[in-house]
């Protein structure tokens, strides 16, 4: 099953990057909480986390359980919680994919659920700022269908279906202003 999630967009200054992704979950506040801000939430849609001390200044280390490298092992990325105010504000500020920030907002009660607010600054170059985007895409993907009782199924992840997305976003025809 595969859900789309809206494109994100970038800004760059010097060699910084920041993405930013807005997503209306038609789920309550509580439910994305527990999937971006648990350990038992995150390997559903994004990464192992172990340890995560769930206070600001807390450790986290997250393990990326789709992508393997050449020794077998995905990437890892150890880091702190750099805010915390549950159940509207997780980030954590890792290795490799720098600063990753959750907002949610409860959706007007005319549209209900949440509103997610993602910001993810990261240095490195606009190559890496292509990957990034397509990967967080595909992940928000994930964190919709695992939001929908569907959790990623990581053995059986393939790298199509974010290359495409690395496409699109790499022609400019995906990317917002």
């Amino acid at each position: 099953m595969e859900i789309p999630s809206p494109y994100g967009a970038s800004e760059t200054h010097g060699d910084v990057h920041t993405l930013r992704y807005e997503l209306s979950l038609p789920y309550p506040p509580e439910r994305v909480w527990d999937a971006v801000a648990t350990s038992e939430g995150l390997p559903t849609w994004l990464a192992a986390a172990e340890p995560f001390e769930r206070r600001e200044g807390g450790a986290i280390t997250l393990r990326w359980l789709n992508a393997a490298g050449p020794e077998g092992t995905g990437t890892v990325a150890p880091g702190r919680v750099t805010a915390w105010e549950p159940p509207s504000v997780a980030e954590y500020t890792v290795e490799v994919h720098g600063r990753i920030r959750f907002e949610l907002e409860r959706a007007p009660a005319s549209v209900g659920g949440t509103l997610l607010h993602f910001t993810n600054e990261m240095p490195g170059t606009d190559d890496e700022r292509l990957d990034c985007l397509a990967g967080w895409h595909h992940h928000f993907e994930y964190l919709l269908q695992a939001l929908a009782g569907h959790p990623a199924n990581w053995p059986t992840w393939s790298v199509e279906r974010w290359q495409a997305l690395r496409g699109e976003y790499e022609q400019g025809k995906r990317e917002l202003p």
